[in-house]
């Protein structure tokens, strides 16, 4: 239903604003660009037997530069509001965005967090054409409203012409945008004082990490809580570079995960998973971290105990193990587990697999769980936006954009990306902010072992711990496409919103 009202309208009430003109310095009023025009309508969803009314606002908020007063950027934004609320600064308020470098809010707006969801089949797996949006009953908006932002360049958001892209294509540069929004939007929707959270997916979680940082230190905006999806804060833990050991250690359950369930494990680990995960793990830091740290000090015997032992724990042939010097990264992993069968597993979610469309070649030449679930969500935000929100926009939705790319990692070509120091210090000084991490077992793009890694290497002092709480779920990196982890990810968040207003009380392990 189109609301006939304007942008601004508060919870409970409408709030026409008069723009006054500028004045230059000659005394002559300066015009202010009209900001994109946006789009109001109403709605109801069911979530828990409970029908929940909102409303959804569907636009671009313009980032103008502070010298000129002109827009650089418009960001397209899709918010949701509980209606009616008496006072919204007992409503909390989440701020939700995606990764990439490149990814648009799409994936969590229609995948596990808005009101309308991507129908997924039982097995989570895509559907075949033609696509269609049903009711979210694990939608967020029972315990939060919700701002889904497209950072610049992705989705609708787009740099104004004359906009420099190193302005914004950048670890830093893109804190600072997604900032400005933020704060823009709590200021013009009169949120500063709602409990306020993030919630980020992949990279995502990488700039809700240094964002709960800015936000304090420059903005002086303070969180109530992060939810972390599919976690990656140290760049290290993922980046099978020459030299750098620690991904092949880190990824090693989840192969274990994904070889369980193909069936690929012998008997023994076939039978109990839980044991087959521990047994995973404990070789992983006891024995195999150790093994490739002594590197040609590893005499024969010890050699061919860890590629038996690793033979057993991914159900990959012995022989490709050696050749590997001991090394198989998900690449080549993803394509030898089935091998026999011509089949090779998703990257994003080991349980989906695809036929193999280049057998001579050694490594999985794309990733079945993404190429399944890149035009639905393309076709279904294109329709949602101009048939349910009533948004028009010609611009192509870019899902995943290669607009932002080269991507600025602030490095130089030096090191590796961590922001673990940027969440340490938030909290450290904002010692109420908690952070929930939620992590897939089958995901081999951001593998829950590497997030349980990075939270036992966070510089907290122990006090600060019980502000930490971590999920695992059954499902790959984007677990809600498994119906029980998408209810599971809804009730885990909820519990943790709730706990998160209660101070004295930390988030339960």
């Amino acid at each position: 239903m189109r609301l006939l009202i304007p942008p601004l309208m508060m919870l409970g009430w409408i709030s026409i604003v008069a723009a006054q003109p500028a004045t230059t310095s000659t005394g002559h009023a300066a015009t202010k660009p009209a900001d994109p025009p946006l789009s109001v309508t109403a709605a109801s969803v069911v979530i828990d037997g409970r029908s929940i009314d909102y409303r959804a606002t569907a636009g671009q908020l313009p980032l103008n530069d502070p010298a000129t007063g002109k827009p650089r950027a418009n960001l397209f934004f899709v918010a949701y509001e509980k209606i009616p609320v008496d006072n919204t600064a007992q409503r909390p308020i989440t701020f939700v965005f995606n990764g990439g470098p490149g990814a648009a809010a799409v994936w969590l707006h229609l995948g596990a967090a808005g009101p309308r969801r991507i129908d997924v089949n039982p097995d989570d797996n895509a559907p075949a054409p033609p696509y269609r949006l049903v009711e979210n009953e694990s939608a967020w908006l029972d315990f939060t409203d919700l701002v889904f932002i497209d950072p610049p360049g992705t989705g609708y958001s787009r740099l104004e012409p004359g906009a420099k892209r190193e302005d914004f294509f950048g670890v830093e540069q893109d804190v600072r945008a997604v900032a400005d929004f933020i704060r823009l939007y709590v200021t013009r929707y009169r949120r500063w004082l709602s409990p306020k959270f993030l919630a980020g997916e992949s990279y995502g979680t990488t700039r809700a990490a240094a964002l709960a940082q800015h936000l304090h230190e420059v903005v002086g905006l303070d969180l109530n809580g992060i939810v972390l999806i599919s976690v990656v804060l140290d760049f290290q833990t993922i980046s099978f570079d020459a030299g750098n050991d620690l991904p092949y250690v880190l990824y090693l359950p989840a192969y274990t995960a994904a070889a369980w369930k193909h069936r690929r494990l012998e008997e023994s680990l076939q039978k109990d998973f839980s044991a087959a995960m521990e047994e995973s793990e404990t070789f992983a830091i006891e024995d195999y971290g150790p093994a490739l740290a002594r590197g040609s000090a590893l005499n024969d015997s010890q050699r061919q105990a860890i590629i038996a032992k690793l033979s057993r724990l991914t159900g990959l042939d012995a022989k490709l193990i050696d050749q590997a010097e001991l090394r198989v990264p998900p690449w080549v992993f993803q394509k030898a587990l089935l091998d026999p069968n011509r089949k090779i597993i998703g990257r994003f979610d080991a349980t989906i697999t695809g036929p193999d469309a280049d057998p001579l070649q050694r490594a999985a030449g794309y990733d079945p769980s993404l190429s399944r679930y890149l035009g639905v969500y393309t076709a279904a935000m294109n329709a949602y936006a101009r048939e349910t929100l009533e948004y028009e926009n010609d611009l192509p939705y870019e899902v995943l954009s290669g607009l932002v790319h080269p991507w600025d990692f602030g490095r130089d070509g030096q090191g590796y990306l961590s922001v673990s120091d940027k969440l340490a210090s938030a909290m450290v000084r904002n010692p109420h902010l908690q952070v929930m991490f939620a992590s897939g077992r089958f995901d081999l793009a951001t593998p829950y072992f590497a997030c349980d890694y990075t939270l036992r290497h966070l510089d907290l002092p122990p006090e600060l711990r019980p502000n930490l709480v971590q999920h695992r779920y059954d499902a790959g990196h984007m677990m809600y496409h498994d119906p029980a982890s998408r209810r599971k990810l809804h009730d885990d968040i909820a519990r943790f919103v709730r706990q998160s207003l209660q101070p004295a009380t930390a988030p339960s392990r």
